[in-house]
């Protein structure tokens, strides 16, 4: 990455018209790409990005200037960009010790990618197309793909921080569209890590293809779903997409000091059952949302949003933990060098309790079962949603009964924390995500045990 002198000199500019707070981030991403369609290779790209974003904060104003030359003067140019935006006004040179005491966090990878040749990864694509294929005819389409990425990152800042992380992660996905007497259905399954490409000693892309097949043949016998209010139990790791989505975005600072969170000012009160404890935690080995530090360098950490039904803290970046008197949580993210850090979740899950998955199942009369959720609507600042169901069954006698279609879960993200009645020790991560926020994606993960809302409105097409 870049030198400390360059950067010293570099935040000396930016602090040269009187700014309290300059910071220099450096980014270089090289990434793979290769998707297999109808049994053809559509994609297969590799690519690589470096720049550097540089911010100016001057009380409540912030400048930021980015720029694809790391040279002196492509630095140099963006840094009086950044300071001029921030319009501090006067201030002369400020000399910055940086102090490298901590250095780059080392990425924690046995095969890079990048190592790699192209035919064994598109050979992944291939074997995958053939195992979805090999369950049955239904199956119509297949389409396969394979990503990587290496990103490797520097922080350095007026305050004398000078940090780094190495961020490897690789994912396949596999969809499937089955043709039946209910139209096409379609079936997905997919897996990320913060890993190389050893990940494929420990995943069988052949067995990840027969799920996503299985899904898509099974929702050809589904029926259609019911409509009203009714118990819903969640699988494990079906339904962490929900409270990620109705219940984290909410608990991010940013959203908080706008009122646009319906978790605004409620620190210290009761906001879910006494059973329920939220976490973000960006340090899960392994897991799509974990690194070593945040795109602000402060390390990632384990965040209790909700203990026992309490809200206990907000997710917190930089310049909002300030404004506080507090340290930032380690959610400071961005896309990449070209934007601004914003508060982010990393990997957010509910902890596991201690019932028996069967029991809650078999303690359910009637309802709705669902083992995987979909895209859905949120409004932060009321937590209402709507989720689709893409893979949901029928609860009928405590037991599961016919596969349902075209169904959806509508409700509000605080009544749903409150009305969850049992949660099982089943715990896990759900698949891979990217959460997008004011035009930025960043990868995420989210989880979930087994668990029940007692009260859950379904939107379906039963008669």
């Amino acid at each position: 990455m870049l030198d400390p002198d360059l950067l010293q000199s570099t935040l000396a500019t930016a602090m040269s018209t009187g700014g309290e707070f300059a910071e220099v981030f450096v980014e270089d991403r090289r990434s793979t790409s290769a998707v297999l369609d109808d049994r053809r290779i559509e994609e297969l790209s590799s690519g690589r990005d470096r720049g550097a974003g540089i911010r100016v904060v001057c009380g409540e104003t912030t400048g930021f200037a980015h720029t694809a030359d790391l040279s002196f003067s492509g630095l140099r140019a963006a840094a009086e960009t950044a300071s001029a935006a921030a319009n501090s006004g006067g201030g002369g040179v400020r000399q910055v010790d940086l102090d490298s005491s901590s250095g780059p966090a080392p990425a924690f990878v046995r095969i890079f990618p990048e190592d790699v040749p192209k035919a064994r990864k598109v050979a992944l694509l291939e074997q995958a197309d053939d195992a979805a294929r090999s369950t049955g005819g239904a199956i119509s389409q297949v389409t396969a793909r394979y990503a990587d990425s290496q990103r490797r990152i520097q922080i350095a800042n007026s305050e004398g921080l000078l940090t780094g992380d190495h961020q490897v992660r690789s994912l396949f996905s596999v969809s499937c569209v089955a043709s039946g007497d209910t139209g096409l259905q379609t079936g997905r399954e997919s897996v990320g890590r913060t890993a190389g490409f050893e990940l494929f000693d420990e995943v069988d892309v052949h067995d990840l293809a027969r799920k996503a097949a299985s899904r898509a043949l099974t929702k050809l016998d589904a029926v259609p779903a019911p409509s009203g209010e009714m118990p819903v139990v969640v699988g494990p790791g079906g339904g962490g997409v929900l409270f990620h989505e109705a219940c984290g975005h909410g608990l991010e600072a940013d959203l908080v000091a706008k009122s646009a969170s319906v978790f605004a000012g409620r620190r210290g009160e009761t906001v879910a059952a006494p059973s329920v404890s939220l976490v973000d935690d960006g340090t899960m080995v392994g897991e799509w949302g974990r690194f070593a530090v945040d795109d602000e360098g402060r390390p990632a950490q384990r965040n209790v949003l909700i203990e026992d039904g309490v809200l206990t803290d907000y997710m917190w970046d930089r310049l909002r933990a300030a404004r506080e008197g507090r340290q930032g949580s380690g959610n400071g993210r961005r896309q990449s060098y070209r934007f601004l850090p914003m508060v982010r979740m990393t990997n957010t899950f509910l902890e596991p309790g201690s019932a028996e998955p069967a029991d809650i199942l078999a303690g359910t009369d009637h309802g709705v079962y669902v083992a995987q959720l979909g895209g859905g609507q949120v409004n932060t600042a009321t937590g209402d949603f709507v989720f689709g169901m893409t893979e949901a069954y029928l609860i009928k006698d405590g037991c599961l009964s016919a596969p349902i279609r075209d169904g959806n879960l509508i409700g509000n993200g605080p009544e749903v924390l409150l009305a969850i009645d049992a949660i099982a020790h089943d715990f896990a991560m759900g698949s891979p995500g990217t959460c997008g926020k004011d035009g930025q994606g960043v990868p995420v993960g989210d989880g979930t045990p087994t668990l029940r809302v007692a009260r859950l409105t379904v939107g379906g097409t039963a008669a």
